[in-house]
């Protein structure tokens, strides 16, 4: 062992909503960084929302030429790696029993989320919570095989044991002959707490909520001061994935 880090390119590895959206000039200068930078950061979107919602996203509201070269999606459930699916990661939970799952939260007297955040392998529901243990009462006492998250104030994400936005991105680290000491992950929310587990360098930004701050590893965790994607460019720079940033801070 000589402590030298791993050479070779690095694999950014980042939630969407309010990590990179919410400051479009924020956005362009990240984007500007990441170009300048193509050959030595591969960039993964990591979202909890299903592949047709963040394509409308991307559509929307991304800088044109923002460089994306997977997209793990619908909380790691689904990877597509220039655009195409990898079916060696989604056939691993065949047969997960979405259905039972969605009738016994929603006997409980649940919310669902809206239609187009429910995919076969991501059962979403709104949960206070004062009624969080008894969801997961319920589950087990049917032995339904599932990873339960809670995060914000009432999101409920269902997942198949195995998934999630952690393992999609070792996942698809070693798909893209990428090692682990050279993935950052960045995000905001409760729902990235497990990225923030396998990334060698963990991005919290400015606008992070304290479910994550709270919990996330102080050892290779960085609290940015800049918001939303201005964050993920701090701490691109912090971590010296990018050298030449010029972060912005965003207000």
């Amino acid at each position: 062992m000589t402590g030298h880090p791993p050479q070779g390119p690095w694999l950014l590895v980042s939630d969407v909503d309010d990590t990179l959206t919410g400051d479009y000039a924020a956005f362009m200068a990240l984007a500007e960084a990441l170009l300048r930078h193509r050959q030595g950061v591969r960039v993964v979107l990591n979202s909890s929302r299903p592949a047709p919602s963040v394509a409308r996203t991307r559509a929307t509201r991304f800088p044109p030429e923002f460089p994306v070269d997977a997209v793990i999606t619908a909380l790691g459930t689904e990877i597509a790696v220039c655009d195409e699916d990898v079916p060696a990661w989604s056939s691993r939970f065949a047969n997960w029993p979405c259905d039972p799952i969605f009738r016994t939260v929603a006997a409980l007297g649940h919310h669902p989320h809206d239609a187009e955040f429910q995919t076969p392998l991501k059962v979403s529901f709104s949960v206070a919570p004062e009624a969080r243990q008894a969801v997961t009462d319920a589950l087990a006492a049917y032995n339904l095989p599932c990873q339960i998250i809670f995060s914000g104030v009432s999101d409920l994400d269902i997942i198949p044991p195995g998934a999630g936005k952690d393992a999609a991105a070792l996942f698809l680290a070693d798909h893209l002959g990428i090692p682990r000491g050279r993935l950052v992950v960045a995000g905001d929310s409760g729902n990235d707490l497990s990225m923030f587990a396998v990334g060698a360098h963990a991005i919290a930004v400015g606008n992070a909520r304290a479910e994550l701050l709270t919990a996330m590893p102080v050892d290779h965790s960085y609290h940015a001061k800049g918001r939303f994607a201005a964050g993920v460019l701090e701490g691109l720079v912090h971590f010296g994935v990018l050298r030449d940033g010029n972060p912005v801070v965003s207000v």
